[in-house]
């Protein structure tokens, strides 16, 4: 019995190409879709990142859309998904954080805005289309969770979703430390 050889096997790229430069198949042609966003701790806070087009799959239906939501004076959100939902999600919980705001007295902490989403998500069983990054500072210090449709949270240093995080998740766990000052991160030589 032959063992099959070890990594990536190319035998079907031969024969796509030899396809293609016959003319029996037309090269397929490449389609961005899909929104990116992405945040990140660094020393003195968090970075928060995403594009601005919404897509209807291979559709551009709208480029200078509105990713990064305000949630308080202390935090933001990135959302990817079905755009409606990501802007009534965080615009509901905006206003409840502001109702918690105003009846403390103090600035909301990070976890209640997660904990907030995420019970909210989870009562609709996925059925609402928000992927949520929240981003802030607060008394705890700087955070950064991940917020599924689903009402499942990740809190990491760093994270990306959406159709190119491969690509910002690469680029994310090759770069980043724990100690980014904020000069690094707007430095367009990462080789230090």
């Amino acid at each position: 019995m032959e063992e099959a050889p070890e990594g990536f096997c190319f035998d079907n790229f031969k024969r796509n190409q030899f396809l293609i430069d016959k003319k029996v198949v037309k090269e397929p042609k490449v389609v961005k879709t899909g929104t990116t966003i992405a945040g990140m701790i660094f020393k003195d806070g968090v970075i928060l990142g995403a594009d601005t087009r919404a897509t209807e799959g291979p559709i551009v239906a709208n480029k200078n859309c509105l990713k990064i939501h305000y949630l308080a004076p202390n935090m933001y959100c990135c959302g990817a998904g079905t755009a409606a939902d990501c802007d009534a999600v965080t615009d509901m919980m905006s206003r409840q954080l502001e109702i918690i705001r105003l009846n403390t007295g103090r600035e909301c902490r990070v976890v209640n805005a997660a904990t907030l989403m995420t019970n909210y998500l989870f009562n609709y069983g996925g059925y609402i289309g928000a992927y949520l990054i929240v981003g802030g500072v607060d008394c705890k210090g700087s955070h950064i969770v991940n917020v599924e449709a689903d009402g499942s949270q990740i809190w990491l240093p760093f994270f990306s979703t959406g159709s190119g995080s491969l690509a910002a998740t690469a680029i994310l766990e090759t770069h980043y430390r724990d100690d980014i000052p904020v000069s690094y991160l707007f430095n367009a030589n990462c080789d230090s």
